[in-house]
């Protein structure tokens, strides 16, 4: 079964539009994990726009808890900004996701271009896997990139869906070419002997469909998932995602 990490940066983004702790990250992470979620997932950026540095070390609380002995706490997000190695080093995640994200950029919009990138990158994998983190790079359906993510040390690859996302709405060929193209890039990495993880615009309509590709050990949703929660609850929102997952 493909597992589910439950992305809460939306929950911050809400609590941050006003004075105080509502919504609570931590109590709707705890929700996320009683209804079934493997993980969380907090991608802190340098203006502390939605997560903010407390709430990755509460959230490594949260998960110490011995109810949720197994869990596992992924931190993704540009390793060269901010706060993020310290993060990393304080807290010693299960995983850290490595995202090649602008701070101008409102959300993450492709994967690393490893013909650029490799070189600095390596270091800082070394460093990761020497903490017994788990090491994923943020990466496009391409091939060429992927066959590039061993010489980096990298673990796993988390596949940027969007495309699949916008395929989906329009269907038919657009949306068979396009899905094809994601089981190409996951057949690539699975020969690689990488692991394999997706995310990015998944939710409750195109999910299924794409967890049809083979070796998809994790998927990681916020904001579809948020948005479902306003309607189902946290509660609510984790099962029927893992019920198609399931």
């Amino acid at each position: 079964m493909t597992q589910l990490s439950v992305n809460v940066n939306k929950v911050a983004l809400l609590r941050n539009a006003r004075h105080g702790n509502t919504p609570s990250v931590v109590h709707m992470s705890r929700l996320a994990l009683r209804a079934g979620a493997a993980g969380i997932t907090v991608h802190p950026r340098p203006d502390e726009r939605h997560i903010r540095h407390h709430d990755v070390n509460d959230v490594t609380e949260l998960l110490k808890e011995d109810e949720f002995h197994g869990r596992e706490f992924n931190i993704e997000g540009n390793p060269f900004l901010g706060e993020f190695l310290n993060h990393a080093r304080n807290t010693k995640p299960d995983q850290c996701t490595l995202v090649p994200d602008d701070p101008n950029q409102s959300t993450s919009d492709h994967g690393w271009n490893l013909t650029q990138d490799l070189g600095r990158l390596k270091p800082i994998v070394d460093e990761l896997k020497g903490l017994g983190i788990r090491v994923s790079l943020f990466m496009d359906p391409d091939p060429k990139q992927i066959k590039l993510v061993p010489e980096t040390g990298a673990d796993r690859i988390e596949l940027y869906t969007e495309s699949y996302a916008v395929a989906y709405t329009k269907g038919g060929d657009a949306l068979e070419k396009t899905h094809q193209t994601f089981a190409d890039a996951a057949v690539c990495a699975t020969d690689l002997g990488l692991g394999l993880n997706a995310g990015h615009d998944l939710n409750l309509i195109n999910l299924g469909r794409f967890v049809t590709i083979p070796n998809i050990l994790e998927v990681s949703i916020g904001h579809a998932l948020c948005a479902d929660a306003l309607e189902m609850g946290m509660t609510g929102a984790v099962k029927a995602y893992l019920d198609i997952l399931g």
